[in-house]
């Protein structure tokens, strides 16, 4: 099992920044939500962030090492996590720092690949090990992110029932949705599906199953379709799940979709906010970091 999660949190949080269709969030609130990084955004019970929440459980599925990929303004995380670039101590958690340049000619980051293309170019070790890697913004739990460093292949991602997320239905049907075989092998993965592309995705169990942006990689293999991988002809950024794609073209069977039927609490935008809030508020009562291993 490995010990290392790379956690995304360098992007430009353009939707959060939109304008608010909502009118139950305080003034702190709002200044938060337009200034911060999602994951730095107050939702707890004391005003910390949420990235608290799934350090707290990375730190349950046994991780040790974990690579904070924070934007070039991202100062702010050294205030909350530790104000060295590597190796902090966050309640026995070994905390990194890896920054997300822009490059020139352009006005907001490449990317979520390119995000992690940069971290492992600062941190080379990770390219000879096992890693996972994960959104800032999302609450994963503590068991998806055991799976994670449970499984024994080279390539995995948490592979969730569409049908257990609790977002509103316009929302979930423009998350991408995962093709899987009969042995839970990733072989595609679809951008906006119709109606009628739903059935021919259906997985084993009949289920559609979606990607949140939690993975495992090889990074010994990964790294070539990092450095190489294309931008994504509409969005004009460099994603993983390209890398992903690539990589499993290259070397199928190597890359299971792990079945997981649970809601993945996410901040996108400012409605999300309290809905986050009333989440935490009902499954993490009692945070404290004093009192746990």
């Amino acid at each position: 099992m490995h010990d290392s999660l790379v956690i995304l949190a360098g992007g430009a949080s353009s939707r959060m920044k939109k304008e608010a269709v909502t009118d139950n969030l305080s003034p702190e609130e709002i200044a938060q939500a337009n200034e911060r990084s999602k994951g730095l955004i107050g939702v707890g019970s004391s005003g910390r962030p949420l990235l608290d929440y799934l350090l707290w459980n990375a730190k349950k599925a046994g991780y040790k090492n974990i690579y904070i990929i924070i934007g070039e303004q991202g100062e702010l995380f050294k205030e909350f996590y530790g104000s060295k670039m590597k190796d902090n101590d966050f309640h026995g958690l070994n905390i990194s720092f890896a920054v997300q340049y822009i490059p020139e000619g352009r006005v907001k980051p490449f990317g979520t690949a390119d995000a992690l293309f940069q971290a492992v170019e600062q941190y080379p070790e990770l390219n000879s090990q096992f890693y996972s890697v994960c959104n800032s913004d999302n609450l994963y739990s503590a068991e998806a992110l055991r799976a994670l460093r449970e499984t024994e292949s080279p390539n995995a991602f948490i592979s969730y029932d569409r049908d257990a997320m609790d977002f509103p239905l316009e929302r979930i049907s423009r998350f991408a949705i995962a093709k899987l075989d009969q042995n839970n092998q990733l072989l595609d993965i679809l951008e906006k599906p119709t109606e009628e592309d739903l059935e021919q995705y259906k997985d084993a169990e009949g289920k559609i199953r979606v990607s949140m942006n939690a993975f495992k990689f090889n990074g010994k293999t990964l790294y070539i379709h990092l450095k190489n991988c294309p931008v994504h002809p509409e969005r004009d950024e460099k994603e993983l799940p390209t890398v992903l794609l690539n990589s499993v073209k290259e070397n199928p069977n190597t890359t299971i979709g792990i079945p997981f039927s649970e809601h993945v609490p996410d901040l996108t935008a400012k409605e999300d906010i309290a809905e986050v809030k009333t989440y935490l508020a009902k499954y993490y009562p009692d945070l404290n970091w004093n009192n746990k291993n």
